[in-house]
């Protein structure tokens, strides 16, 4: 079972025409090759923040009784003004200790360096690693196993994230998947989820071009995201759970192949 938000549920891996696929699916159908019969419950919602995925997929999750559950939040809550790293990490330990305490398996993980990935996230530069020393104090006193991806440079590959640069593209839902596969020990996994991708095809832009695509991605992701917080919207304000009960998973005919390692074009995602 999966609880999160927009990166949990999938965007940036298909689309809401054709639907969403993840990284929490394709772990799903890495598990499935191993346990047959394996039934599968992703929760996860865009925009959610820390509080919300608490709120609304703790209880429903209790319920269906799981072995295995995901819990990956706060990244919403990072973005937003009036971040608290301990109000956040809170939310999150109740989730870990009340699925431990039914029995349940549970695994998170760490957040990249913003930074690294969106150059006007500076002033948000210690937020991260606040955050992530408090999910592992709360992982540690709840046996949570966490899937450490703040340590690999390749995490913050653009290769490895859509145009929007929050959302994972397939490749990188494929490489988290991959990792939390080798955090929980699954057999046939390994680490090369951390190995750095090949060089791109074509060169690093000069400084004019970094500057005119900056602007580019302010115009187009950052001033409607803004106007959204400005309106108290949120992309999942209207969204429910794509999987919202445990229902079998089928074995793909074959593993499930991410895109080629290198700079290839993904549609549009607009910012939860």
């Amino acid at each position: 079972m999966a609880l999160g938000d927009s990166q949990t549920e999938g965007l940036g891996d298909g689309d809401d025409l054709t639907g969403l696929r993840g990284w929490a699916d394709r772990f799903a159908d890495h598990l499935v090759r191993h346990s047959p019969g394996l039934r599968y419950a992703n929760l996860a919602v865009r925009g959610r923040l820390a509080h919300q995925v608490r709120a609304e997929q703790l209880a429903p999750a209790l319920a269906l009784r799981p072995d295995l559950v995901t819990v990956v939040a706060g990244m919403n809550d990072l973005l937003r003004p009036r971040f608290d790293a301990d109000e956040v990490a809170g939310h999150l330990e109740v989730m870990f200790a009340a699925l431990t305490a039914g029995g349940a398996r549970v695994a998170t993980l760490t957040f990249p360096d913003l930074t690294r990935i969106i150059p006007v996230a500076r002033p948000l530069s210690a937020r991260v690693p606040a955050l992530n020393a408090r999910i592992r104090q709360a992982a540690s006193r709840h046996g949570v196993t966490v899937v450490e991806t703040v340590h690999h440079p390749v995490v913050t590959d653009p290769r490895l994230w859509t145009p929007d640069r929050l959302h994972a593209s397939p490749l990188g839902h494929q490489r988290i998947a991959d990792a939390m596969a080798h955090a929980l020990g699954l057999p046939g996994s390994d680490d090369a989820w951390t190995r750095a991708l090949p060089p791109p095809d074509t060169q690093a832009p000069g400084t004019r071009q970094a500057a005119i695509a900056e602007l580019r991605w302010a115009a187009t992701y950052l001033g409607p995201w803004l106007a959204r917080r400005l309106r108290r919207r949120s992309s999942g304000d209207t969204r429910t759970a794509k999987r919202p009960r445990l229902t079998p998973v089928h074995p793909p005919s074959r593993p499930p192949t991410a895109q080629p390692d290198r700079d290839t074009p993904h549609p549009a995602k607009e910012p939860t």
